[in-house]
């Protein structure tokens, strides 16, 4: 067996898995393997979500085929392998879009089933998992589920946000939404204070389908900018090519004069109120730069995405945002959005009602984590909880605390199925 050439997004060095076996067909049996299985996309997840150490990884991106379209509703059956991107790029010219869409396109349909994957309008349409119609899941013993809503719901509800624990999904049913152009008008508004955010945010979710800030997180006072979209009927040309990093460079390029340097930028750059762009700078301004993850170096970098409930949300946001400035540390592209009251479809789902904070940090080792622990203390005083799909080191006590549901999930879990999170948060604590 040869180590696997397969990572996640974050670049903190995770031991290898021991096997990779290519899916190309949805029919196929799951491989016999003599360790443990897990189903990887295209390797967006930062942490080690995605990742199976010592065992073997089932490369997905071979089930890559659309099956069948409903020009009349907008149903679209594809395989699991599929890219958001590929969907966008068929869909679009016809007139449909994904009705949520997390912000890279370059994840796979069954990766953002397994993780819930939210957007911009969470606030108006709730998480990837709300749009899903079916999905089938290939199970190690050799049995396959129609999952919905309805046929399965309690497969359903375990395998979204599931972590691709509870078995493989091979192919499923998407609803796409109609939309009138490939253009997104966007209302710009500099702020400076959560609460002026807060209350600038009420009035974006209220007017627009889509509401997501900017935040300054080495600010002394916060400041940001909120921006608020809603799809136009007009036609604007496609961003040129990517730009790509073309290499690892042998030290981060994010340190703390660069973010000022950046921040203090991006802030004070003239914004317009109101202008309309193309749909890919305003859903996914980091996929314009191919391979960014290099940029932090060899040691590679961790998010730390956090959700607290709304009664907390003004203090404990405030609190995390002087945590991050006073440790120097932080990121250049923070993003701070509310989630609405839509209920999640998943067992795990990360989103619920509340405030969410994503930020990425180089990984500056026992200072990154001395960071971490401070901020775990204030999501957890609030009730709120951290994203698997995101994270690297969260301590298993703050995983169970934060998904109440774990419990009745576990006993979904495929038994040949699991990860280096899942063992980490489970097993080695």
């Amino acid at each position: 067996m040869t180590a696997a050439p397969l990572s996640a997004w974050g670049n903190l060095g995770w031991p290898p898995a021991a096997e990779v076996r290519r899916c190309g067909e949805r029919g196929a049996p799951l491989p016999a393997v003599a360790g443990t299985l897990l189903p990887y996309g295209n390797g967006r997840s930062y942490g080690d979500s995605c990742l199976n150490p010592g065992g073997t990884l089932l490369a997905m991106r071979g089930l890559d085929r659309f099956i069948a379209f409903d020009a009349g509703s907008g149903v679209l059956a594809c395989e699991a392998g599929v890219l958001l991107a590929d969907i966008l790029a068929v869909f679009v010219p016809r007139g449909w879009f994904l009705p949520v869409t997390p912000g890279t396109r370059y994840v796979t349909v069954g990766g953002a089933i397994a993780n819930d994957v939210h957007g911009k309008n969470h606030h108006a349409a709730g998480g990837f998992g709300a749009q899903v119609r079916s999905f089938e899941l290939l199970r190690s013993d050799g049995s396959r589920r129609r999952c919905s809503p309805t046929d399965n719901a309690d497969w359903f509800a375990a395998t979204v946000g599931g972590l691709g624990l509870t078995g493989v999904i091979t192919q499923a049913e998407l609803q796409l939404r109609r939309i009138g152009g490939n253009a997104i008008a966007v209302h710009n508004r500099r702020f400076t204070g959560l609460d002026e955010f807060f209350a600038a945010n009420a009035e974006a979710e209220h007017a627009h389908e889509y509401a997501v800030a900017w935040i300054d997180c080495l600010a002394k006072t916060p400041r940001g900018v909120l921006m608020g979209g809603n799809h136009v009927d007009a036609e604007l040309p496609a961003p040129r090519g990517e730009r790509n990093v073309p290499l690892t460079p042998p030290f981060s390029c994010i340190n703390g004069l660069s973010l000022r340097a950046f921040n203090a930028a991006y802030y004070g750059k003239p914004w317009p109120t109101a202008q309309t762009v193309h749909y890919q700078p305003y859903f996914y301004p980091l996929d314009a730069i191919g391979h960014w993850n290099r940029i932090y170096g060899p040691r590679g970098f961790y998010q730390y995405q956090s959700v607290v409930p709304p009664a907390a949300a003004r203090e404990a946001t405030g609190e995390m945002l002087a945590a991050i400035a006073a440790s120097g540390q932080g990121s250049f592209l923070a993003v701070l959005k509310n989630f609405g009251a839509r209920p999640s479809p998943g067992l795990l789902s990360f989103p619920m009602p509340g405030t969410t904070l994503a930020l990425d940090f180089p990984n500056h080792g026992a200072a990154t984590l001395a960071l971490f622990e401070r901020l775990d203390a204030i999501v957890r005083a609030a009730g709120g909880r951290l994203y698997p799909a995101k994270d690297a080191r969260m301590p298993a006590a703050m995983f169970r605390a934060g998904y109440p549901r774990l419990a009745e999930f576990t006993s979904y879990v495929d038994p040949k199925f699991s990860s280096g999170f899942w063992r980490r948060v489970m097993e080695n604590n």
